[in-house]
């Protein structure tokens, strides 16, 4: 298996299309981040408009065919082309990037493990050189990736294994920043994404995420899928699974879009 993710002395060895995805839920925004200093050569892609469609249902749904076949082709990327994703540290953002690129039919996609942040502790040169636009005859098609709606997560709650990417207090229902609404979908199974990372924000190794998930009723049999608020963590997980070799369909709606629906059940409480 080739793993979803590339260490920095792996990315140095490359020459891939390299995407900077740098993003902050509450601001400031991430261009801002990316002009002061980004890998050179990476473009910036905004994941509120090229790797989301407008809001509703959910807060961050699929973008269409068309936004993400004009973000391929201003970077260059075409169906075979070898792609790394990054941001500023976690590997949030560019987890989703990974998610919808492989999603509409790019096939060699990774994340820079520990992201920006990762590059500089290694000495890394950042540039605030923005490059031109490219081009490429790719046409993205949706499907390449499984992904869940909300009958199809309300499915697995309750036959298999469906992982609730959010922090334990949003989980509970014992805080909600963002949804009108609090708590979670009946079933559900809390894996923070913090439980996935080090301190530094690279992803645990392998063993121990194995035996994270493990712990938390994932099986090689095991009927999975994930969620969190709003479709952006839930890829942050499928890429951790994707790293023990376990592929995990994505509800993209996640709990902004299962709250739409008031006939749907919700559940509070840690356990």
């Amino acid at each position: 298996m080739t793993s979803p993710l590339i260490t920095v002395a792996e990315l140095q060895a490359l020459k891939p299309v390299l995407l900077d995805v740098t993003w902050n839920l509450a601001g400031p925004p991430g261009r801002e981040a990316y002009d002061a200093g980004h890998i050179p050569g990476a473009y910036f892609v905004d994941l509120e408009t090229e790797l989301a469609g407008p809001p509703g249902p959910g807060r961050h749904p699929l973008p269409d065919a068309t936004t993400v076949t004009a973000l391929a082709r201003r970077t260059g990327i075409s169906a075979e082309t070898s792609v790394v994703v990054y941001d500023a540290a976690n590997s949030l953002a560019a987890a989703r990037a990974w998610w919808i690129l492989r999603y509409f039919g790019v096939s060699d996609v990774r994340v820079l493990d520990g992201g920006l942040a990762a590059w500089r502790a290694a000495g890394g040169e950042v540039t605030t050189d923005v490059p031109a636009d490219s081009s490429s005859d790719f046409t993205a098609t949706p499907g390449h990736l499984p992904l869940v709606d909300a009958e199809g997560a309300a499915k697995v709650a309750a036959s298999g294994v469906l992982l609730d990417a959010r922090a334990p207090e949003r989980f509970a229902g014992e805080v909600e920043p963002m949804d009108k609404v609090a708590g979670h979908i009946p079933g559900a199974v809390n894996t923070p994404m913090a439980d996935l990372l080090t301190p530094d924000g690279h992803f645990k190794p392998a063993a121990d995420l194995t035996t994270y998930f493990t712990a938390h009723g994932v099986t090689p049999d095991a009927t999975l899928a994930t969620y969190c608020g709003s479709g952006v963590t839930a890829t942050h997980t499928a890429l951790a699974l994707a790293t023990v070799d376990i592929q995990a369909p994505v509800y993209i709606g996640s709990w902004s879009d299962w709250i739409t629906d008031p006939t749907r059940p919700t559940a509070t409480g840690r356990a």
